[in-house]
C-alpha cells in the first residue's frame, strides 16, 4: 500500500461517511443487540441469537435497507421466530423502544472532527456520503451541528462502485478528482479505489460483521490508513509543502 501523498494535487471533492467517521453509531448497535439477548435469554443462547439476529438482518437488506428501522423490525421477526409466535406483547413493545432510544441517542462526535471539517472546507468542496435511513440521518446531521461545512449530502442505498459513479456524475467530476474519508473498507475504500478514486482509511473500534473484509481482498489497493481524522490535515500539510 503506498502513502498516495502525490495524488492530493488533482482532488477537488472530498467525501466523508458519517456513521463511525463522524460521529459513534456502531457502539449503539451493540448495546442493542445485547439488551435484546436479555430479553429473549429464555428461548436461546446470547450467542445464537446474535447469529439468528444477523441473518435476518442480511436477508432484510433488500427489503429495508440499513438504519435502525430495518434493525427494529429484524429484532422483532427474531423474536416471533425463537418464540415461534408466542412472544409477548410487552417484549415487543421493548423492543421498539430499543429502537426508539437508538434513534433519539445523543451525537457524539469523534475527536477532531469538527477542526477537521473546517480546515479542509476552507480549499475544498465536502459533501457527505453515507447510507442508512433518510430521515434517520438528516436527523443525525442536523444535531451534530456540522451541516454548514457540507456542499451536499448524499444517502445512498448501497455503497457500491455504480452507487459512487452515479455520484461523481452528479457532482460533475472525474473520479481521480475525488478523495473519500471513512470507516469501512467494504463501502468507504475498496470501490473508490476500483473506479479511480482516492481514498482514506479511517478505522473505527466497532465494525459490523457486514462490513469485515479479510487482508487478502485490500491486497494490492491503493489506499492510506490514518489513527484519527486529525492525521488527514497531516497528510494535506506534507502534499502543500508547509
Amino acid at each position: 500500500m503506498t502513502t498516495m501523498i502525490s495524488g492530493f494535487k488533482d482532488i477537488k471533492v472530498i467525501g466523508f461517511d458519517a456513521d463511525d467517521t463522524l460521529w459513534v453509531n456502531e457502539t449503539y448497535f451493540r448495546e442493542a443487540e445485547e439488551k435484546v439477548g436479555q430479553l429473549l435469554s429464555h428461548y436461546e443462547t446470547p450467542n445464537k441469537i446474535d447469529q439468528e439476529l444477523f441473518k435476518i438482518e442480511i436477508e432484510n437488506l433488500p427489503t429495508y435497507g440499513y438504519g435502525v428501522k430495518g434493525f427494529v423490525l429484524s429484532m422483532i421477526e427474531l423474536a416471533l421466530e425463537l418464540s415461534n409466535g408466542s412472544v409477548s406483547n410487552k417484549i415487543i413493545g421493548e423492543i421498539i423502544n430499543i429502537g426508539k432510544d437508538m434513534i433519539n441517542k445523543p451525537i457524539e462526535l469523534l475527536d477532531g472532527v469538527e477542526e477537521v471539517l473546517r480546515v479542509l472546507s476552507k480549499d475544498y468542496r465536502l459533501i457527505l456520503a453515507t447510507k442508512g435511513d433518510l430521515l434517520d440521518q438528516e436527523r443525525k446531521l442536523e444535531k451534530s451541528g456540522l451541516i454548514a461545512y457540507f456542499h451536499h449530502i448524499e444517502v445512498l442505498s448501497e455503497k457500491q462502485e455504480s452507487n459512487y459513479l452515479k455520484l461523481l456524475n452528479h457532482l460533475d467530476i472525474k473520479p481521480q478528482e475525488f478523495l473519500m474519508v471513512g470507516n469501512s473498507l467494504k463501502s468507504d475504500i475498496l470501490p473508490l479505489v476500483n473506479i479511480g478514486a482516492k481514498a482514506i482509511h479511517v478505522p473505527f473500534h466497532t465494525t459490523w460483521q457486514h462490513e469485515h473484509v479479510s487482508e487478502e481482498e485490500t491486497n494490492g489497493f491503493d489506499y492510506k490508513t490514518v489513527r484519527s481524522l486529525t492525521e488527514i490535515l497531516n497528510l494535506f500539510a506534507e502534499q502543500n509543502g508547509n
